[in-house]
């Protein structure tokens, strides 16, 4: 799977969210602000359309969190959409998937499978279960506590800090 995203998956992307004036204010000065990046990839962090996701291609590499929506204008979607760039970089050093799907009239695999209803904010860590579902949009703090206690990512902070035990 290439993991690198041309211009137009980008644009596409941003529109999602929701965010296409920003992206052309970006184009016209340039921001001061680091961009988080995927290890390894040096490809730019940010959502993927739930389209662009297999459950299978992500099986034990990435934790996902994912932003349900009915319609991309939800304004809890749009919410939770201005909160998450702030937690990008934290995002990309816990394995984070960001997976955002807001057409329920052609659902995804995903969606298929964790049919939510209106908006749902889903993390999973990297086996795929047990998800924890908000209904509503959450701090950056949250999210990221609640990342951390799962099972995986409580292991892994335990290899990389064997003290900590």
């Amino acid at each position: 799977m290439d993991h690198k995203l041309d211009r137009r998956s980008l644009v596409l992307m941003a529109a999602i969210a929701g965010l296409v004036p920003s992206l052309l204010q970006a184009q016209e000065a340039p921001s001061e602000e680091p961009v988080a990046e995927i290890p390894d990839l040096g490809a730019p962090f940010g959502p993927v359309p739930a389209s662009g996701i297999s459950e299978a291609d992500e099986l034990f590499l990435r934790r996902p969190v994912i932003v349900f929506a009915d319609n991309p204008h939800d304004p809890n979607f749009i919410r939770q959409m201005e909160i998450l760039p702030d937690l990008y970089p934290q995002l990309v050093a816990r394995d984070v998937v960001l997976i955002t799907d807001t057409d329920p009239a052609t659902p995804s695999e995903i969606r298929l499978k964790l049919r939510p209803r209106g908006f749902s904010l889903v993390m999973m860590d990297k086996d795929w279960r047990s998800p924890v579902r908000r209904p509503s949009p959450r701090a950056p703090r949250e999210i990221i506590n609640t990342i951390d206690k799962m099972p995986i990512a409580r292991t892994e902070a335990l290899e990389k800090n064997p003290a900590g035990r």
